[in-house]
């Protein structure tokens, strides 16, 4: 039994509805928690071409201070494309921090200003060749609010179609693309071979949603 949340935003994935935090509520600090830690002083130590790395002083809630490193990041998007027979579409590449190849679902980071559906587009046609006939919304997500502000959206999307002639992706770049069943993919979880965070969200959405029909 999945639970309505009285949340701002609701997103739908496939035809179940979930509850998400809006853009609104996302963007207010701390959204005035008990707990919350004002700023007193930002430091800005590096300002690089995706990643801003802060240093803060905060003033903490029994009243002293304490420092806090924070790295800024745009927000991403990725998306969980099922073809229609029935697989995932993913895509494995080197990730230098890492240091290992990863498999992974369509993702990317956005655009200054960039609407999050468009980039979620944008993303699924340069990393995979493919386009969807419907992308809806189904959650979004911190990856790691411990010390990075990035905010993922994860979308699906269904009614593929192959293009002959896709957007480039960047020139830096390098992918295989993947498609997966049910079985093969929940198999590569167990085993490890599927680690990344977000990947692991999307298919635990989609396997349990399929376990609910």
């Amino acid at each position: 039994m999945i639970m309505k949340l009285s949340l701002p935003e609701q997103s739908v994935f496939y035809g179940k509805i979930y509850a998400s935090v809006s853009d609104e509520e996302q963007k207010e600090p701390g959204n005035m928690h008990k707990y919350e830690e004002r700023t007193l002083k930002t430091e800005e130590i590096f300002n690089g071409k995706i990643l801003h790395v802060q240093v803060l002083e905060v003033e903490l809630p029994d009243g002293k201070t304490s420092k806090r490193e924070v790295i800024k990041h745009p927000g991403a998007v990725c998306v969980l494309a099922v073809t229609n027979e029935h697989k995932v579409v993913m895509v494995e590449q080197y990730r230098k921090a890492a240091e290992r190849a990863l498999i992974e679902i369509p993702a990317g980071k956005l655009e200054p200003g960039e609407d999050p559906l468009e980039a979620a587009k944008r993303e699924l046609e340069e990393e995979t060749g493919y386009a969807c006939a419907k992308l809806e919304p189904v959650t979004a997500f911190y990856t790691s609010p411990g010390f990075a502000d990035e905010y993922i959206r994860l979308y699906a999307g269904t009614g593929l179609e192959k293009l002959s002639d896709p957007k480039a992706g960047d020139d830096d770049e390098f992918v295989d693309i993947l498609e997966l069943g049910m079985d093969e993919a929940r198999e590569m979880i167990r085993s490890g071979k599927i680690c990344d965070a977000k990947t692991l969200v999307a298919l635990q959405h989609w396997m349990l949603e399929e376990a609910l029909k």
